[in-house]
């Protein structure tokens, strides 16, 4: 009995790896679309979106069945109730990738209003934390989830600073207020994907010590 469900914790964990590297290609498409204004490469995040959604719907069907099938630890129980929260955080970084990459897709019909220098560094940044705590849950990596957490404040400094300059670009020339919004929503989606980071290692944390830090501030909620 404990060896089958062994085995269906591992299909598990593979499927949540699956799952991972879906919505870092997803991300890394809307990344480079946009820094390179590639309406294709926007095409192709969107794309992965929707194979994010169905692998959703299966890491939730596998989750359910383990729950209803079997008789979990609490250890497990812990790891499975995990998965359930860190797979609505996945889904909704490839939606939002998707967002960036629609925009990124109107965007490509005009030159951008300035070279872009502070966003790609906070899409890096961001990029780099969905990659770690994906990371920190397949190794059980409890200091690299704790430094995903960590580097939240530094994609809030980005933010604060692409707004900014995107504030002084208005005040330059009010034509260029409408593009300057655009990149203003794109740079709030990489904040949004940033939070979805944080709480993906948070409940990477919660499956290694069965802490969890409560979302009393609302994070990632939209």
């Amino acid at each position: 009995m404990r060896k089958g469900f062994d085995a269906q914790l591992q299909a598990l964990n593979t499927e949540l790896i699956e799952m991972g590297a879906l919505i870092e290609h997803a991300i890394q498409s809307s990344v480079e679309s946009l820094i390179e204004q590639d309406a294709k490469k926007a095409r192709r995040a969107i794309a992965f979106d929707r194979e994010v959604d169905q692998k959703e719907k299966d890491i939730e069907s596998l989750c359910l069945k383990l729950l209803l099938q079997q008789q979990p630890v609490a250890r497990d129980l812990r790891l499975i109730s995990a998965v359930l929260k860190m797979i609505t955080d996945m889904e909704r970084i490839g939606d939002q990738s998707a967002d960036i990459s629609e925009i990124v897709i109107f965007l490509s019909e005009s030159p951008y209003i300035a070279p872009l220098d502070l966003l790609p560094k906070m899409a890096e940044a961001t990029v780099s934390m969905v990659t770690k705590s994906i990371d920190a849950f397949v190794k059980r990596d409890l200091a690299l989830a704790q430094s995903v957490i960590q580097a939240d404040d530094v994609v809030d400094q980005l933010f604060s600073a692409v707004r900014q300059e995107l504030i002084d670009l208005i005040r330059q020339d009010p034509a260029n207020g409408s593009q300057a919004l655009d990149f203003l929503m794109i740079a709030k989606y990489f904040e949004r994907i940033g939070d979805h980071a944080v709480n993906i290692a948070e409940w990477v944390v919660y499956a290694i010590t069965g802490v969890h830090k409560s979302n009393e501030e609302g994070r990632a909620d939209t």
